[in-house]
């Protein structure tokens, strides 16, 4: 592994708090275990920012040396994977592979955008499109998939048009990872979050909890972040002309028929994912938590007689090297709570800070963190615990920061590197797409507008929909 000038400053930086933590005399406030935790913790971070080591490798070695040290149990490290949240992403990721295999996500694209005479209509519907696949499709690497072969079915519709295919190019990443945040299931960062809320406030955040603050939030800035898109990359003579895109063409690019007589197998499939979205949304009603009703609905969808997929296939399609770090982050944000870690890093903080400046500050941090810490995970795992931390210092209500944290957090489009989906959108052979000058110019507009727009929400929304700003 070359020793580049990024590695070096990250490794210069964790062995030198290292030492610092290694001085008995050094911060007297620390217990020993809670010395053990920043070691190992700054570590990771450090290697996470500076190293081109695999997250989940970084993460296991992380959990491994905290539980070696004593730090926390075996216990603690492997009941991880047991939890709740660990549950709801694989069954998650097994009625997504159902829906995948019926064909459902074509019809419905050939539905929705076939509607469109405008390239503004055709821009917003799309956005409406990509937004209810958060519903649908845990992770937006697996939604960028999914929507890949839409994308170049538009394109091949639009290919006298090359302003609009790079306006479509942008469109379908920027909208995925920034309407994640609707729904629990959007990205493995936000059940990190809960994850670390449990732990640290002994507050449960649900499906319904998560998505009735972050619904209306990931619908505008989505719809935001489109007209953005929209106006960025286009001229107003690329706007002005009419737009017609057949059922037909998008057929060419998907597999299985997107107009027509549903199949069997699409309508038991589109009943089981109504059902299955429905009982999460209405789990106050009926109290069954949302990891039972993801593995009813993942039993039924695998089910030689009911089913569209078979078992062992729609598991080979969850990300188990993210479901590992999942579970090491949460054993290392148990060790920074229950160490008095976490509270020792923050009580260092200027007292007095309002709730607005510090709320502004966190999101600020949480937008720009993506330059630093690529894996969207990973910075849920470095920021949320310390934020949950310092709110009660600032009179916030802990649930209302991490959630502003992780939502400004889903920014990541500065560079082509900095999320999965970009990074599959800016290589596509024989398609025009956008260059680092376009992410560079639309980032320039977008992150302070999303930045804005959760601390709107945070401030002047979410206290509507029962989540205040103060305790």
């Amino acid at each position: 592994m070359t020793l580049t000038p990024r590695l070096a400053v990250a490794l210069c930086v964790a062995l030198s708090l290292c030492a610092l933590l290694a001085v008995p005399g050094n911060f007297p406030g620390l217990s020993g275990d809670a010395r053990l935790t920043l070691a190992v913790f700054a570590l990771a971070t450090c290697a996470w920012i500076g190293t081109p080591i695999d997250d989940t490798y970084i993460a296991l070695g992380a959990g491994l040396a905290l539980t070696a040290t004593g730090v926390i149990s075996s216990d603690t490290l492997f009941g991880t994977l047991g939890d709740s949240t660990v549950w709801l992403l694989i069954c998650a990721f097994v009625l997504a592979a159902a829906v995948t295999r019926t064909g459902l996500a074509g019809r419905a694209a050939a539905f929705l955008v076939g509607g469109a005479r405008t390239v503004r209509q055709l821009v917003h519907l799309t956005t409406a499109a990509l937004v209810v696949t958060a519903f649908a499709v845990p992770a937006t690497s697996g939604r960028a998939a999914l929507a890949l072969p839409v994308f170049l079915a538009l394109a091949k519709a639009l290919a006298d048009r090359r302003r609009l295919v790079v306006m479509l190019a942008l469109l379908f990443p920027t909208v995925i990872l920034l309407s994640a945040v609707a729904t629990l299931i959007g990205a493995g960062a936000h059940l990190i979050t809960v994850s670390v809320l449990w732990e640290a406030t002994g507050e449960r955040i649900g499906f319904v909890e998560w998505l009735l603050p972050a619904l209306p939030l990931a619908v505008a800035s989505s719809h935001l972040a489109a007209e953005a898109v929209l106006l960025t990359t286009t001229r107003r003579a690329d706007r002005r002309g009419p737009v017609r895109i057949t059922a037909e063409e998008i057929q060419r690019h998907s597999e299985t028929p997107v107009t027509g007589p549903w199949t069997p197998e699409e309508t038991r499939c589109a009943l089981l994912l109504s059902t299955v979205v429905l009982l999460w949304c209405s789990e106050p009603l009926h109290r069954v938590p949302p990891a039972v009703v993801a593995l009813i609905g993942a039993v039924v969808a695998a089910s030689p007689a009911l089913g569209t997929v078979r078992l062992k296939d729609a598991l080979r399609t969850v990300p188990w090297s993210l479901l590992l770090f999942m579970a090491a982050t949460m054993a290392m944000g148990v060790a920074l709570a229950d160490s008095g870690a976490a509270r020792w890093l923050v009580s260092g903080l200027p007292s007095g800070v309002g709730p607005a400046v510090f709320l502004t500050v966190v999101v600020a941090v949480s937008t720009a963190a993506h330059l630093v810490l690529q894996s969207r995970s990973a910075r849920s795992s470095v920021l949320v615990p310390l934020v949950v931390a310092a709110a009660a210092g600032a009179g916030v209500n802990p649930v209302a920061a991490a959630l502003a944290s992780t939502a400004a957090a889903g920014f990541c489009h500065t560079l082509p590197a900095s999320a999965k989906p970009v990074t599959l959108f800016a290589q596509i052979p024989g398609t025009p797409t956008y260059t680092p000058r376009d992410l560079l110019r639309l980032s320039a507009v977008l992150a302070p507008l999303t930045a804005a727009l959760v601390l709107l929400f945070a401030v002047a929304v979410w206290p509507l929909l029962g989540v205040p700003l103060t305790r």
